[in-house]
């Protein structure tokens, strides 16, 4: 089957298609919640094995873009997020993120601890669109 074939299959699978796809392909099993997400990370996987994956340098840039994005929140800066109700604040220090007494070494960290599930932390945070 061509990788455009593959591709238009990726569209037409619901939510447990796409996990069971999953499993098939990678071996394990993932419990995502969103659709479009897992089809995308199919999808990705998919032209990487065709199409090749990213370069040295490209990996390399993206990391440094990252960090240069996770740097950009100063020493004694307060984020604030409400969720299901309730208001949680987290302060920005030398050595990572205090929350709820504790310091957490990313905002990830902070995001599973506040929802019980795994988030992207800036983006819990309102940091990332």
């Amino acid at each position: 089957m061509s990788l455009e074939a593959e591709m238009t299959c990726l569209e037409t699978l619901d939510l447990n298609g796409l996990r069971t796809e999953w499993e098939r392909q990678h071996g394990e099993v993932l419990t995502l919640r969103s659709v479009e997400l897992l089809r995308r990370m199919l999808a990705w996987r998919l032209q990487a094995s065709v199409l090749g994956d990213l370069d040295v340098a490209t990996r390399r840039t993206l990391r440094q873009q990252r960090a240069v994005a996770d740097s950009r929140l100063r020493e004694g800066s307060l984020l604030m997020r409400e969720w299901q109700g309730r208001r949680y604040e987290v302060e920005v220090v030398e050595d990572g993120f205090v929350h709820d007494g504790r310091v957490w070494q990313s905002l990830s960290q902070v995001a599973r601890h506040i929802t019980g599930s795994r988030w992207n932390g800036p983006r819990f945070f309102g940091l990332r669109s």
